[in-house]
C-alpha cells in the first residue's frame, strides 16, 4: 500500500514538474514575441513627393524613394524594423501627437512651430523652394505672380512661403493634399503656379516637358529636412546618432547621389 502511495506521489510530482516546464516555455515564448513586436516601428510618410517618397505604379505598389532607403539604413543600424504607411502630409504631425505612429520621414522641415509638438533629428537633406508653372503661361519672377493664384501642399513649409509672398505681391493661395494635384490644377487652369521643393520639382520636369520653374532664395533654416518623432521619444537620440554615423562614413552621400544625382 505504501509502495502504491509512493508510486502515485511520484507520478503526480513528475506531472507537476512537466506542467511547470511547459508553462515556463510558453511564458518564454510569449515574452520573446512581445520583445520582437517592440522592435517594429510605425513610420508614416506622404508618398506623393518623388524622389523622397512615391509609388512607381509601373514597378509595383511599394513606397520607394530617398527617405525610404534612408530609414531602412537607419533601422538596420539601430536594430529596428520599420513598417511604412502612407498619409496626407497635413495628417503626419497629428498622427505623431496621437501616438498612432512612431516616426515621420517626408521631406519635413523642422520649423519652430512643428518642434513645439514633435522632436526632430538633425538635418539630413537641404533643398530650396521653386515656383513651378506651365511653359505656355510661364511665371518667371515673384513679380509675375501679382494677381495670380498659387498652389501649395497643405501643411507644408511651402504654405508658409506662400503667405510670405502674399505680403510682397497680390496673390491668392490654394491648398491641395498632394503635389500631383497641384500639377493637375495648373493644367486645368485653376491655379497659375505652385511652390514645390526644387528636388521634387526637378523630378516632375524630367517627366513633363510642359512644366517650367525658377528657384526662390531660401533662408537656411527653412530649407532642411529632418526625421520627426513623438515628443520626448527615446528613438530620437538613437536615430540621430545613426544619422551622424551615415554622414561621417559617406553612406548618406551615396543615397543622395543615387536619388538626386549629386552631393549636397
Amino acid at each position: 500500500m505504501k509502495k502504491m502511495t509512493l508510486l502515485l506521489m511520484s507520478l503526480c510530482m513528475v506531472a507537476f514538474l512537466a506542467a511547470c516546464g511547459t508553462a515556463e516555455k510558453e511564458e518564454a515564448s510569449t515574452t520573446g514575441s512581445t520583445n520582437s513586436e517592440q522592435k517594429v516601428l510605425k513610420m508614416a510618410t506622404s508618398a506623393d513627393y518623388p524622389p523622397f517618397e512615391y509609388i512607381d505604379t509601373a514597378k509595383g505598389s511599394d513606397i520607394i524613394g530617398f527617405d525610404i532607403d534612408l530609414v531602412n539604413a537607419l533601422a538596420e543600424k539601430t536594430g529596428y524594423t520599420v513598417k511604412v504607411q502612407d498619409m496626407d502630409f497635413n495628417s503626419l504631425i497629428p498622427a505623431l501627437q496621437a501616438k498612432q505612429i512612431d516616426l515621420v520621414l517626408a521631406g519635413m522641415t523642422p520649423t519652430p512651430e512643428r518642434a513645439e509638438n514633435v522632436d526632430f533629428t538633425s538635418i539630413y537633406y537641404t533643398a530650396n523652394h521653386m515656383i513651378v508653372s506651365l511653359k505656355d503661361n510661364e511665371v518667371k519672377s515673384v513679380e509675375d505672380l501679382d494677381g495670380k493664384t498659387i498652389g501649395v501642399q497643405l501643411g507644408s513649409i511651402q504654405e508658409e512661403k506662400a503667405a510670405e509672398l502674399a505680403k510682397e505681391v497680390e496673390l491668392k493661395v490654394e491648398n491641395r493634399n498632394k503635389i500631383s494635384e497641384l500639377v493637375q490644377e495648373m493644367k486645368a487652369g485653376r491655379i497659375d503656379a505652385a511652390i514645390i521643393e526644387d528636388t521634387v520639382a526637378n523630378g516632375y520636369f524630367e517627366k513633363d516637358e510642359s512644366l517650367a520653374g525658377f528657384t526662390l532664395e531660401t533662408a537656411e533654416e527653412e530649407a532642411g529636412s529632418a526625421i520627426a518623432f513623438q515628443k520626448d521619444s527615446d528613438y530620437t537620440k538613437e536615430f540621430d546618432e545613426a544619422l551622424k554615423e551615415m554622414k561621417e562614413n559617406g553612406e548618406l552621400d551615396e543615397l543622395i547621389v543615387k536619388w538626386f544625382g549629386g552631393e549636397q
